[in-house]
């Protein structure tokens, strides 16, 4: 199965449909009036399709065991074609949309069974997807067009030098897939004076996210947080708290780590671990739905 180790739950939802066509208005009133000699079509397959849902990760190799929370299973009819819809939440780290079609799949499957001694014209069509929310898809990258980001490296080491950068690079991976452009990428000594002079340059350029890496640690070089914390017009703590969160599940020493988050004016502004995975982890713990602050300010600005 797919890794989805690095995924954070999120509500899910999918919608599917499945067309089961008969031969005559006579199955149509039979199924209505509840005369099929098997029993009540639209229960029997309800109930089937139920069993579905949870039942999907025994069928489908490479689906993940998953909660199902809600299903719900519905029908109308249009002529002589009874539409099946089925629609599937959770709250988890991969969607439902296969649970959804194999719902709506079996309850088509089930219904053919009760209705085959009674009309030997029956076909199962349109076994499709209608309908998929949540999971970080649902952030198009146009919607972060044009944002622009500094990545700011803060390390003694890697600035003389001695050792090759690599969250950082991390950091920039992983924000260009989100579709930020990297306007600069620099590394410089753990300094308080140094990280002051350059996040203050990056906020009056405009520069929209400035991230930086390493120095969040407990050492007494590790100044990021000192540095960055009285600039601050407003603090964040709902990113730090998701980012401590979010690294806490996959390694008990998140919480030493000082993670920092905050606004000046317009300029978001992080603060994450130095270490490869931990800064990985962190940009994966909260984009893309970080970028939606600077949709919320926008409209404050409007509001205003």
């Amino acid at each position: 199965m797919v890794d989805i180790t690095h995924k954070s739950p999120s509500l899910r939802k999918a919608i599917a449909q499945a067309i089961v066509s008969v031969s005559s208005q006579e199955t149509i009133d039979a199924i209505v009036q509840r005369k099929v000699p098997k029993g009540d079509v639209f229960e029997m397959a309800k109930t089937a399709g139920l069993f579905a849902a949870k039942r999907t990760s025994d069928m489908i190799p490479d689906c993940h065991p998953l909660p199902i929370e809600f299903t719900a299973i519905s029908y109308q009819i249009e002529g002589l074609d009874v539409h099946i819809h089925a629609e599937i939440h959770t709250i988890y780290k991969t969607g439902v949309e296969v649970e959804a079609m194999h719902a709506a799949s079996v309850v088509a499957l089930t219904m053919y069974d009760m209705l085959k001694p009674i009309d030997k014209g029956i076909s199962i069509n349109q076994i499709k997807l209608l309908e998929k929310k949540g999971g970080k898809t649902d952030f198009a990258k146009k919607e972060n067009q044009g944002l622009k980001a500094a990545v700011v490296v803060c390390s003694d080491t890697i600035s003389k030098g001695t050792k090759e950068d690599m969250a950082g690079k991390t950091i920039i991976e992983k924000l260009e897939k989100q579709g930020v452009i990297i306007g600069d990428y620099m590394v410089i000594p753990d300094e308080t004076a140094i990280i002051q002079e350059k996040l203050k340059q990056y906020s009056a350029e405009g520069m929209n996210l400035v991230i930086f890496t390493g120095g969040t640690g407990l050492s007494p070089r590790d100044v990021t947080p000192e540095a960055i914390k009285p600039l601050l017009e407003k603090e964040v703590p709902g990113i730090e708290e998701a980012i401590r969160a979010y690294g806490q599940q996959r390694t008990p020493y998140s919480m030493l780590s000082r993670s920092v988050a905050g606004l000046i004016g317009d300029t978001l502004v992080l603060a994450l671990p130095g270490s490869t995975k931990g800064a990985a982890e962190s940009m994966d713990a909260i984009f893309p739905a970080v970028l939606h602050i600077f949709k919320v300010m926008e409209g404050a600005r409007h509001d205003g």
